[in-house]
């Protein structure tokens, strides 16, 4: 049996998928510790793992930063981005550290298991590993490490072949190193230098590359190859939630009998408060199709949609996906990144539509792989998602890329993965002791 600490920051689509995990670990022996928010304490004991909570100064609502950050309301582009680095992440470090610190110091742990996110564990893997255990990223969202055949992370730039699209890559990463998020990272490396006596040893959203193991949790198919990728990182394959208990389906389920194609439309459960960024416009530009368009509001109350519905639209507050999915011709989605791998491990090609967080760079994701169109946008017309829906449906291509992706998500197993990568890490710390 093994003791591992896990660390999230403290939103809702990094806690949940971490919960996952911790669950797998705990019902195969191990004992899990599992620091976040007081917020999610009861998911976690739920899962058999002890809760740890957050010191207040790193317990900071990312699923409603508005609320704690008023002077972050109307910010946009690169002053939105340099506020959010900064004050939801950055600034968090040295109390999430000092947490991190004190259950080391509290017991025996075998290694530390954390989104990438989490700057404490960025500061802690400075340390000597004589003074750590080993400190092992969970990639929950698209992989962030660096390449010189990669854009940074964040643009949602895809891949450009060759010399030029290597210059093209060093062009952009001088600029958000050193312009755009300059001050950014002299924050970070100074609360580095505070906190461990050294430099961050390089840019702050490029430290999960420099962790002891980075297991990412996709398939390279869905991912931009790196020939210069770490040898530190694994892809493990999509997490797979457990099917969830969620009571009887719908009256109208019978209607998904495959005499008409299944459009499924969703903004997930927390980006849900403004259906006219994708939901309505959905709706608006398939009413008149022989298509039908399936809404999952994402747990907010039906009659928050309009009243006068296109008879073609069904509505539910919660879907079963390991359900629905195989009935689905068309995902149209802000590009949660479960969500979209849970599509396309049932072969679902997506029409995707979100340009904030980690979703600019799903969304991208989606095009390059051609599993998919990126709209490019995140409140989109209804025009254009017609177009899309039209495009994905009649043309092969977009199935044909989704199944090949979703092969080889079916053939992995993340959880093994990811317990093969943690003995590996943890055996190397003892051997190297």
């Amino acid at each position: 049996m093994s003791t591992y600490l896990i660390t999230c920051t403290p939103a809702h689509g990094h806690v949940l998928p971490l919960l996952q995990i911790a669950r797998h670990l705990i019902e195969r022996g191990d004992e899990v510790r599992f620091l976040t928010s007081i917020r999610y304490a009861e998911r976690v004991t739920a899962t058999g793992a002890q809760f740890v909570a957050l010191p207040a100064d790193a317990d900071v609502d990312l699923d409603d930063a508005d609320a704690a950050f008023p002077e972050r309301v109307g910010l946009t582009g690169p002053a939105a981005l340099r506020f959010d680095m900064s004050n939801l992440f950055i600034r968090p470090g040295a109390a999430q550290l000092a947490a991190v610190r004190a259950e080391i110091a509290r017991g025996q742990i075998d290694a530390i298991l954390t989104e990438p996110l989490f700057v404490g564990c960025a500061l802690l893997q400075l340390l000597p590993k004589t003074r750590r255990p080993p400190v092992v990223v969970l990639g929950i969202f698209p992989l962030g490490a660096r390449s010189r055949d990669t854009a940074p992370f964040g643009l949602g730039v895809t891949p450009m072949p060759g010399p030029i699209g290597r210059l093209r890559n060093a062009a952009l990463r001088t600029m958000a190193e050193r312009v755009i998020f300059g001050g950014v990272q002299k924050e970070a490396d100074a609360m580095a230098v505070r906190e461990t006596g050294q430099l961050l040893g390089g840019f702050v959203l490029d430290w999960p590359g420099r962790a002891d193991a980075y297991v990412q949790f996709t398939v390279p198919e869905f991912e931009y190859p790196r020939p210069d990728l770490p040898g530190t990182v694994q892809f493990a394959g999509p997490l797979t939630p457990r099917p969830a208990n969620t009571g009887d389906l719908p009256d109208w389920w019978g209607d998904l009998d495959g005499s008409h194609p299944v459009v499924h439309v969703t903004q997930g459960t927390i980006a849900n408060s403004d259906f006219t960024q994708l939901v309505i416009p959905t709706i608006t530009a398939l009413a008149a199709s022989d298509a039908l368009v399936v809404v999952s509001t994402g747990g907010r109350p039906i009659d928050t949609l309009p009243s006068d519905l296109p008879i073609n639209v069904r509505v539910a507050e919660y879907l079963p996906y390991d359900r629905l999915l195989p009935l689905v011709d068309v995902l149209v989605t802000n590009g949660g990144y479960g969500g979209v791998q849970q599509a396309l491990s049932h072969g679902v090609p997506i029409v995707v539509a979100g340009q904030t967080e980690d979703k600019v760079e799903v969304s991208a994701r989606v095009g390059w792989s051609g599993a998919g169109v990126n709209l490019r946008a995140t409140t989109v017309r209804h025009e254009r998602v017609r177009a899309a829906v039209e495009k994905v449906l009649h043309d092969a291509s977009y199935r044909a890329n989704a199944e090949r992706i979703g092969a080889a998500m079916r053939a992995s197993d993340a959880e093994a993965a990811l317990v093969e990568a943690l003995d590996a890490v943890t055996l190397d710390w003892v051997r190297a002791a």
